[in-house]
């Protein structure tokens, strides 16, 4: 395997850091509580005034704190897991190693960029750092032209590429519709920005994750190789973000925040249908642990 010495150094320092940065996150409780303040903007935002995001909003905090539960028992714990596999020789775990990296280069770019700066910014930049270079390398690793000799041509493929064509085109609306209509009337979207800055997620979204989507879903159903790989790494990725969605919903909603009903119930719908097309994924993976290079075929 490609890098695999490198790989597996950035995998644990990845893991350490994201258990070391979400329990203290998630059990800090220091602060005056909560309490209101004026943007930039005029708007009277509440902040959490307690622990690591309190100078965060309450809406805010409460997705960061859901956010951080998600990456300690789910997000670490496929991350070791996916380790293992990988460790193994075998293309299951490359895949899920490569989405689940996916998944915290997204988290801890975002708090990076994202959150009021706390006792946790430099541990966020190494993570956003270590997890970048670990998805980059495990990306080149792969012999893209052999990808898709591991699947079985019974896969779904039509099924799973219009399913990211069709999320990705939903995700790529919502954000261009909440942020365009005020653009074009030159204000802001209502109660959206608060005291940020930008909008960092919706950047992302619609630079990054939103993309890929489209690309992985188009590749695949053209059974091209590019789309073996991208497919499953952003069906893993969605898996992880989708998931932390849903607890953010339910935690903004403890906290009092009001969320439209059509939201909560497109959120959970679709993380039930990616968790469904990741089995679809894996199912049809043709598992062979480091095929001979008189094949011409390679996992890494």
């Amino acid at each position: 395997m490609k890098y695999k010495k490198t790989i597996s150094l950035l995998v644990i320092i990845v893991a350490i850091l994201s258990i070391f940065s979400t329990s203290f996150a998630i059990f800090s409780n220091q602060g005056q509580g909560e309490y209101e303040y004026k943007s930039l903007y005029g708007e009277s935002v509440s902040i959490y005034g307690k622990g690591l995001y309190e100078h965060d909003s309450v809406s805010m905090a409460a997705q960061a704190i859901a956010q951080d539960y998600v990456t300690l028992f789910l997000g670490v714990p496929l991350l070791l897991l996916s380790f293992y596999l990988y460790r193994k020789g075998l293309l299951k775990g490359s895949l899920l190693q490569t989405g689940t990296l996916g998944y915290f280069l997204y988290t801890y770019a975002s708090y990076s960029f994202l959150s009021m700066y706390n006792s946790m910014f430099l541990v966020y930049v190494a993570l956003m750092s270590a997890s970048f270079f670990a998805f980059t390398l495990m990306m080149m690793s792969y012999d893209i032209n052999s990808l898709p000799l591991f699947f079985s041509e019974k896969m779904p493929v039509k099924f799973l590429g219009g399913f990211l064509l069709f999320v990705s085109f939903v995700f790529g609306m919502m954000w261009t519709g909440k942020l365009g209509f005020p653009l074009m009337n030159h204000t802001l979207p209502p109660g959206d920005l608060q005291h940020y800055t930008t909008f960092v997620i919706q950047a992302l979204d619609l630079g990054f994750v939103v993309p890929v989507g489209l690309l992985a879903g188009v590749l695949l159903i053209m059974r091209k190789p590019f789309g073996y790989l991208l497919a499953p790494v952003i069906i893993i990725k969605e898996i992880t973000l989708l998931t932390a969605m849903t607890s953010m919903i339910f935690l903004q909603i403890k906290a009092g925040v009001q969320i439209g009903g059509l939201l909560i119930w497109s959120i959970i719908l679709f993380n039930l249908l990616v968790i469904y097309c990741m089995i679809l994924v894996l199912k049809n993976i043709k598992e062979t642990k480091e095929p001979t290079s008189s094949s011409g075929m390679s996992l890494n």
